[in-house]
């Protein structure tokens, strides 16, 4: 047989295979040395600076700017340990001076704002109050006041005038802890309690339709409110329900892997088989709730007409919406048919291939285990990046400026409370009032925030994909170290997984660091591009639309890739111990000059691998459904009553898949190391007994087929 092997020029020396089989050699993963430096001294000050922006914003920060509502002294309502602990909600002296309830989220109206205890639950004027026979009205009247209102011997006029008090208040209801106008509808009259007009405290009667504009969106945030409610009301009658409903997601993971490793070749029909089954039933379903509408009163309305709903029920009662279900899942249907078709012989090499990678499994248990470390350093990055982002963003200082309803010069300046009574704003603009208005500030700290944040976003992405490489880099070099053992399984380490990690954080840091940190600059810049087109949304340059969108493709492409190089990379560091540049180049001209097998036995185990995702999330979604829409007979009282039952249904499905691709990622992982090291195993051997396949006796049966025939007739004629 041709010599492979003997023809590639190996400069570097990287690959350390010996010409002759020797019996102690134990393979390439262990001969090593630590790669990268650099970016490993790079990744180290990087954290450190982590971890500095991290201090010095949570020195800074505040959250309780995001949680509790501020007043127009910059003071927190509901606060505990401040004189607000008692008063969680803000009130607006006029909310018809406010354009809309989204803004004052974020921005402040030109109109007092106070912390109370409690919203108002009547119309009531301040002149009517102050009038009343009974102490008890402006009693009630004065919580609404500012706490410094203590003089009810004052004049009414001068009161307003100093707008120490509201001119009327009216029933309202809280909203993100924002007292609005208790604003409804009957039989199309807009109303607020029962009254159609109020008074608005200087002695005129107005529309309550004026109230409108100031709270015109507090119905769709209520909406949207109220629906959160109920999902959350879901959640908490069947939080254990879906628990096990992930469990025996988890469940039906582990038997299918455990069949998967004993019975590959079976299983990977029987998969099929199930998948288009399940399928079939869907399809089957959508086509007996489609037929079961027709004739029924509103069920020919379309999706357009109908418009967004909270209450998503709405649309399983239209025709239509099961006709998009059955048309999507044909689709699915028929592509996978026509693959399995096209497919059907290289599946048997794929299922020869899935049967080795379960023996690799089968002796390194532990494999399965691993993603779960993965996904606890992720949510450590995501809680430490999401912490830093808040405080960041919260660690700016009051501002106060001034707001008034006329013409003003000094309109927007800014402003001190303590001295704005003395100033001359007051005087040239009588009705001008020192308010807060935002948090920020001019201190050089304050400048760079935005560059801080950048920074925390990018090192975010730096570090979460530094975690997944290193998951990458270990499973491979697990998996490596059971490709390149001679004698499976005697010749494995005793911890092979654990051998792996504390080689790659010995020797492989920077080479992690430097694979993660491009793919990080790559992600970084899809997010700015994706900002850039958020904002040219209103733009009319079509031509600026057009470049944004060909670089957020172009980028698209390259993310991809750099993961695809990457994932190879790491198993030629995992298997070799090279730097990254040297791993990558490897790997690329390895995978072509395989360019076949990559596109038929790569991409076909992948295929394979999502149809065991589908059949088990299907499995566990289809038994969701029938469980908590009462449709099983046995456990029909059992169910809980939901207001919406794909809340728990969808819940389940997205973490069955969460569960499946982390058990069957590990597979994912073994195949393509076990296919790399099949790759270089075939070009530096050749079969023969002084240079021997690593490969296992049936893989190479399947793989190899007639190439081992010529190695064979040589020996015979020896």
């Amino acid at each position: 047989m041709e010599d492979r092997a003997a023809d590639r020029k190996d400069p570097d020396g990287a690959y350390g295979t010996p010409q002759k089989y020797d019996p102690t050699f134990k393979g390439p993963i262990y001969d090593r040395g630590c790669t990268d430096i650099i970016c490993c001294i790079l990744l180290v000050i990087a954290i450190v600076g982590y971890v500095v922006v991290g201090v010095v914003a949570w020195t800074h920060g505040d959250p309780r700017k995001v949680i509790y509502p501020t007043d127009s002294r910059g003071q927190f309502c509901g606060q505990q340990g401040t004189p607000n602990e008692k008063k969680p909600f803000l009130f607006y002296f006029d909310i018809v001076k406010c354009a809309s309830p989204l803004v004052l989220l974020e921005f402040q109206c030109p109109t007092p704002q106070i912390c109370v205890s409690k919203c108002p639950d009547r119309y009531l004027t301040f002149l009517s109050a102050h009038g009343s026979r009974s102490p008890a009205e402006l009693e009630y009247y004065r919580q609404f006041c500012v706490p410094e209102f203590k003089t009810p011997q004052k004049a009414p006029i001068e009161v307003l005038k100093d707008k120490e008090c509201p001119a009327m208040i009216m029933p309202s209801t809280p909203l993100a802890r924002r007292c609005f106008p208790a604003i409804q509808a009957k039989k199309g009259v807009i109303m607020v309690g029962n009254e159609t007009t109020y008074d608005d405290g200087h002695g005129q009667r107005r529309n309550v339709t004026e109230l409108l504009e100031g709270a015109k969106k507090a119905n769709v945030v209520l909406e949207t409110r109220q629906l959160a409610m109920k999902i959350f009301e879901d959640y908490t009658v069947s939080w254990y329900w879906i628990i096990i409903g992930l469990v025996i997601a988890m469940l039906a993971s582990l038997i299918f892997i455990i069949l998967l490793r004993f019975l590959a070749g079976v299983m990977v029909w029987v998969m099929i088989v199930m998948v288009i089954l399940v399928l079939g039933y869907g399809i089957f379903h959508c086509y007996m709730e489609y037929a079961k509408l027709k004739g029924e009163a509103g069920s020919d309305v379309s999706l357009a007409d109908l418009g967004f709903q909270t209450d998503l029920r709405v649309y399983l009662h239209l025709r239509q919406t099961w006709l998009a279900f059955m048309i999507i899942l044909c689709i699915v249907e028929v592509v996978i048919i026509l693959l399995l078709i096209f497919l059907r012989k290289r599946i048997l090499i794929a299922i020869a291939l899935i049967k080795e990678a379960s023996r690799a499994v089968g002796h390194i248990m532990s494999s399965l285990l691993f993603p779960l470390c993965t996904f606890f350093l992720l949510c450590l990055c995501i809680a430490y990046w999401a912490s830093t982002a808040v405080f960041l963003s919260t660690s700016n200082e009051a501002v106060y400026k001034v707001f008034n309803e006329s013409a003003c010069q000094f309109s927007g300046q800014t402003c001190k409370p303590e001295t704005f009574n003395t100033s001359n704003v007051t005087k040239l603009c009588p009705d001008a009032q020192c308010l807060f208005a935002f948090y920020g500030g001019e201190t050089a700290y304050h400048k760079y925030l935005i560059a801080l944040q950048f920074f925390n976003i990018f090192m975010f992405f730096w570090l979460a994909n530094f975690v997944i490489a290193l998951g990458q880099v270990t499973l491979a070099g697990a998996f490596a170290s059971y490709y390149w053992a001679f004698k499976k399984p005697d010749d494995l380490p005793a911890f092979p997984l654990f051998s792996a990690f504390a080689r790659a954080l010995r020797y492989h840091t920077g080479s992690l660091a430097f694979g993660s940190l491009i793919l990080a600059i790559v992600q970084v810049i899809r997010v700015t591009l994706e900002y850039l087109d958020h904002r040219l949304k209103a733009a009319e340059n079509k031509f600026a639309k057009f470049l944004l969108g060909c670089l957020k493709c172009c980028f698209w492409c390259l993310e991809k890739f750099i993961k695809f190089l990457n994932r190879n990379a790491y198993i030629m560091i995992a298997v070799y111990g090279t730097n990254f540049c040297a791993s990558a180049r490897n790997a690329f001209f390895l995978l072509m000059r395989n360019i076949i097998r990559v596109a038929v036995l790569d991409k076909v185990t992948d295929f394979l691998f999502f149809l065991g995702k589908l059949l088990i999330v299907g499995s566990v979604g289809i038994l969701a459904f029938f469980f908590f829409t009462h449709r099983i007979k046995l456990v029909q009282d059992t169910a809980p009553s939901l207001n919406y039952y794909w809340v728990p249904i969808l819940t389940v499905i997205v973490g069955s898949y969460l569960i499946a691709h982390g058990f069957l990622s590990v597979y994912g992982m073994c195949v393509d190391t076990l296919f790399l090291c099949f790759c270089e195993d075939l070009e530096r051997n050749d079969g023969s007994p002084e240079r021997p396949y690593y490969m296992s006796l049936e893989l190479s049966e399947i793989l190899l087929k007639g190439n081992l025939e010529p190695s064979k007739s040589t020996d015979s004629q020896g």
